[in-house]
């Protein structure tokens, strides 16, 4: 199983995570000393080259400033592309090469249902995105040659943006920090602070292991949408006993305070809170619609299960592009993956949840069908032996 970072550099995980996670960049020299590309330019290219993954290329000098141009593409695509200021950008390339996806595993410093994916830019000489700023926080991994990276001011959403393209670029980028990463350098860039990175030379290739960091609005949204599925027509305001007030058209504090306990009366109960959000904030980016489990299939994988079991430890593989996570609830634990809900021991969900290759004996029955449905689902495999 990979290890989790203990250190970025010399520092402590403790004291990155106290004075430099969500409030200021780290530039981290040799983060992964002696690192190489798990992926070519060429096998990633082949990559954007598939319907089920996102890829852009984006043209500095195109046929607009700017221009961004959205996959799948055709290998002739390429061969039409200019000499210079050109990148190729795939996202969640760690969903199809199990290698990138170990990298994650550097990262369970940070919750792992914070995790998002890695993408993986190649860009030719002065290859860029332009000066922008992300929303999440982002490790940029220098993979392979060099790239220039500019840290600008901080931004939101007032802050003004190119027109007329399809790209957030900024208006203005007001540059007072710059380096040069080398293969295996890293940078952390903390949220809403502008950034621009540029390619030196061809060759250059950068991981981007992003954050997730799901709006107030986006949140809120998805919680009152599950609420809302479970309240019936007769769950409705009421005021028994409400006091007289001189004028009919007053909404009075009283009110307010009616209104105030029902709404927030919703966010009590902690356990159901626990649930949702475990749902929430496994959803998979890429929703495989078709996913569904029949029983009699189940009852296969759970027999195979057992035999496997009888000659020795379970070895079980998560599915890259799943997202897994758990909490303890009232009865049971709770294990979350990709949206749904599984009721479990918390010995089986601490193991699945704790790396993407695991080793599991001694399950019992109960822990079997579960891992039965999770396979049969796609979140989970056995190894062929």
């Amino acid at each position: 199983m990979t290890q989790a970072l203990t250190h970025l550099g010399d520092m402590p995980i403790a004291e990155f995570i106290r004075d430099y996670w969500q409030q200021k960049p780290l530039l981290i020299r040799q983060a992964f000393r002696g690192f190489k590309s798990s992926v070519s330019a060429d096998e990633l290219a082949g990559l954007a080259l598939e319907e089920e993954v996102e890829s852009r290329l984006i043209i500095e000098e195109g046929q607009q400033p700017w221009e961004l141009r959205c996959g799948p593409f055709e290998e002739e695509d390429f061969g039409q592309l200019p000499k210079n200021k050109w990148t190729l950008l795939v996202q969640a390339v760690d969903h199809y090469v199990p290698e990138v996806a170990d990298l994650l595993d550097h990262f369970r410093f940070i919750p792992s249902w914070r995790l998002d994916d890695i993408m993986i830019s190649y860009a030719v000489d002065g290859g860029s995105v332009g000066p922008h700023y992300d929303q999440y926080d982002v490790f940029l991994l220098q993979a392979a040659g060099q790239r220039h990276w500019q840290l600008g001011q901080a931004c939101n959403q007032e802050s003004p943006k190119v027109e007329g393209i399809d790209l957030h670029i900024l208006q203005q980028f007001e540059a007072d920090q710059d380096w040069v990463l080398e293969a295996g350098d890293m940078l952390y860039i903390p949220p809403q602070l502008a950034h621009w990175g540029t390619a030196i030379g061809d060759e250059c290739m950068t991981y981007s292991i992003g954050f997730r960091a799901p709006s107030h609005a986006e949140l809120l949204n998805d919680f009152v949408q599950e609420q809302m599925s479970r309240l019936g027509e007769d769950q409705r305001f009421s005021d028994p006993g409400f006091p007289p007030q001189k004028n009919s058209g007053e909404i009075t504090d009283q009110t307010i305070d009616k209104i105030a306990a029902l709404l927030t009366s919703a966010a009590q109960d902690k356990q159901q809170l626990k649930t949702w959000f475990g749902q929430f904030i496994t959803q998979p980016k890429y929703q495989d619609e078709s996913a569904s489990a029949l029983q009699e299939d189940i009852e296969e994988s759970l027999n195979e299960l057992k035999l496997r079991q009888a000659v020795g430890p379970l070895l079980l593989e998560r599915n890259p592009a799943s997202r897994f996570a758990f909490s303890e609830g009232r009865q049971a634990t709770h294990l979350f993956v990709d949206g749904l809900t599984f009721e479990t021991s918390k010995a089986l969900a601490n193991h699945l949840c704790e790396a993407r290759q695991l080793n599991f004996s001694c399950a019992t029955e109960d822990e079997l069908h579960c891992l039965a449905e999770l396979i049969e689902l796609g979140h989970i495999s056995c190894p062929e032996e």
